[in-house]
């Protein structure tokens, strides 16, 4: 279950679907390509749904551009003047280049649009006016002109402008009765795509313990006369490790709810914690089976 924020708008305002793409809020929504079944990525592989939505409206483009201006065809057309060029250097001066440059052009299977019945794509605000053209009558010769630089340069130079709120603020506390701590202190930050059973995974990594897990009692608390922590002596060094045979396990929780494995951070925030302060989740050890 992954929560993404609004990315596009949609209307009927021309007698048919109209989907809308602003700069830069249609950036703010990730996924990882695992949950949109792309092949051949790692675990931890995100694609940015706006990026690909736009290289698969722009291939035909790109293609015929490249065909005829070369891969280092430069995209910039006529400069704005007065105040544009001032708002333009500052923002491109804060663009950031999407590290997954790995076959940057090519369409994933989600994003690709069918050429039998293609849609259009429409400009407001361009030099030109307002434009429309399928994306199947694309030449390639259209520039800064015709669409917004920051759809060509998404498009052809693999950059995305500056997004907020890409990652989501949390904190950690052990659930109530319990004695188990981990070794974190103070607020957290992580996508806000990361799944919960990647936060037990941390949870786990950052376990302090003072003895082994066979000393846990059934009820999931310590024996008595144990201890949930292990003090850091003078050369910081962290008591003994769970190892991998004993690997506890995990519970987290949200408003005492159990949290899915498969939840996101944003999906958590957005229909378990649903207020505006940071995120708060709880952890507590299972009994050991």
């Amino acid at each position: 279950m992954v929560s993404i924020p609004a990315w596009f708008t949609v209307d009927t305002r021309l007698g048919c679907l109209s989907v809308h793409l602003n700069n830069p809020q249609c950036f703010s929504a990730e996924m990882y390509s695992a949950d949109l079944n792309i092949p051949g990525k790692t675990e931890d592989d995100k694609v940015n749904l706006a990026r690909e939505t736009l290289k698969g409206l722009l291939v035909h483009w790109l293609i015929e551009r490249r065909q005829k201006f070369g891969s280092q065809s430069s995209i910039i057309g006529e400069v704005p003047s007065g105040k544009d060029v001032s708002t333009r250097i500052l923002t491109t001066s804060r663009v950031e280049v999407d590290g997954n440059t790995d076959n940057d052009s090519a369409v994933f299977h989600p994003f690709e649009f069918s050429s039998a019945s293609p849609p259009s794509i429409m400009t407001e605000g361009s030099q030109s006016g307002s434009w429309r053209k399928k994306i199947t009558d694309l030449d390639g010769t259209e520039d800064e002109k015709d669409m917004p630089w920051w759809v060509i340069d998404c498009v052809m130079n693999n950059r995305l402008p500056p997004r907020e709120n890409t990652k989501c603020s949390f904190y950690f506390h052990p659930c109530e009765g319990s004695t188990v701590q981990i070794l974190t202190q103070g607020k957290l930050s992580a996508p806000r795509i990361l799944r919960i059973h990647k936060v037990i995974n941390y949870v786990v990594e950052k376990l302090v313990l003072d003895k082994p897990l066979d000393s846990v009692n059934s009820d999931g608390t310590f024996a008595p006369g144990l201890h949930g922590t292990t003090g850091v002596d003078d050369s910081s060094r962290i008591g003994p490790k769970p190892s991998q045979k004993h690997k506890p396990s995990i519970e987290i929780l949200c408003n005492n709810q159990v949290l899915s494995p498969e939840m996101s951070l944003a999906t958590v925030r957005a229909y378990i914690w649903k207020k505006p302060e940071d995120l708060v989740l709880n952890y507590r050890l299972l009994p050991s089976k």
